[in-house]
């Protein structure tokens, strides 16, 4: 919010100054119109400006016809009100009602149709509104920075998800809060709205690795949830827990590394091999546990296959803007 107080500031300052060296009267109204022109990011501050430049002469238009034929009276401009509002939303230009306003309203106050005036609040238009883009487009903050931060704890919560899950197939009593599968859905959740933002502000060649990245870390979120629902149903110590156990304390590794090893899945791969040559379970009890370990293990590669086909951005390949795959 503080930046982009200063940003509205300088494009303001910049819009009057502009319309007083153009010799314009009521240079302020092109800072009032750089004002409502300046927005969060570089796209979205296109589109708003270009919806407000496109409405704004619609109305300049429509109520210019209406003021020439039924003169400068209140209820003149509260027909125009009723008709024009939503002709502007119909057009999909809804967020450019203010804007427009401002200048119908000027050319009411006025009392004056000429080719000049109309001229002028054009002119209004393109400065105010031109100047809020340009400064938009010359500098928006850097989120590379931030992202990798956020990247950094996303991995470390998901290394401790998985070092708690290995400690519940070693031991059914250990008691786990869950604590770091809410922190870590909230800092995915947060990933993922600082990557779109810094995505709507490539305007040229956008990267839509990082964007890419938490949402794979969201779909792997949700696979997660589901191991945790099969482990509650891991109530008794069992071989096949501990082995298991032992996968999740390789992921708990391989998650926190820049690349995807493998390790994991091929160590998954020969478990299954092990459950496949292992005795039938000889109580209820026993096929139920077994039951849900094997339906976690497939899980797990359910998880995997998400990190296997997904990519990301490293520290080493935001320099050289390329994408390496992630556990």
């Amino acid at each position: 919010m503080g930046f982009r107080v200063i940003k509205t500031t300088i494009a303001t300052v910049l819009a009057i100054v502009i319309a007083h060296l153009l010799g314009i009267l009521n240079p302020l109204s092109a800072g009032l119109l750089a004002i409502l022109g300046v927005d969060v990011t570089r796209k979205r501050s296109i589109h708003t400006v270009s919806s407000r430049f496109f409405a704004s002469i619609m109305g300049l238009v429509m109520s210019s016809v209406l003021f020439y034929i039924f003169g400068f009276h209140i209820w003149v401009l509260a027909v125009y009100i009723l008709i024009g509002f939503p002709l502007i939303s119909r057009a999909n230009l809804k967020e450019g009602i203010v804007t427009s306003s401002v200048v119908v309203f000027r050319v009411f106050g006025g009392e004056d149709v000429s080719f000049e005036a109309l001229f002028t609040q054009i002119l209004l238009l393109i400065i105010g509104l031109g100047s809020a883009v340009v400064v938009n487009l010359i500098y928006m903050p850097n989120e590379e920075d931030k992202l990798t931060g956020i990247r950094r704890k996303v991995d470390s919560l998901f290394g401790l998800i998985f070092e708690r899950i290995a400690s519940q197939l070693r031991d059914p009593d250990y008691v786990w809060d869950g604590q770091e599968l809410i922190e870590a859905s909230r800092e995915v959740e947060l990933g993922l709205s600082t990557a779109n933002r810094a995505l709507d502000n490539q305007v040229i060649a956008p990267d839509e690795a990082w964007a890419i990245y938490f949402y794979m870390r969201k779909q792997q979120l949700d696979r997660i949830e589901s191991m945790l629902q099969l482990i509650s149903q891991v109530y008794q110590r069992m071989p096949q827990g501990e082995k298991a156990s032992v996968l999740f304390d390789q992921l708990s590794i391989d998650v926190k590394r820049e690349t995807y090893t493998g390790n994991t899945e091929h160590m998954l791969q020969e478990l299954e091999k092990e459950f496949k040559a292992m005795e039938l379970p000889h109580s209820r009890e026993e096929f139920e546990i077994r039951s849900a370990i094997l339906q976690l293990c497939r899980e797990l590669a359910l998880y995997l296959d998400i990190s296997r086909t997904s990519k990301y951005p490293t520290e080493k390949s935001i320099r050289k803007r390329a994408v390496k795959q992630k556990t």
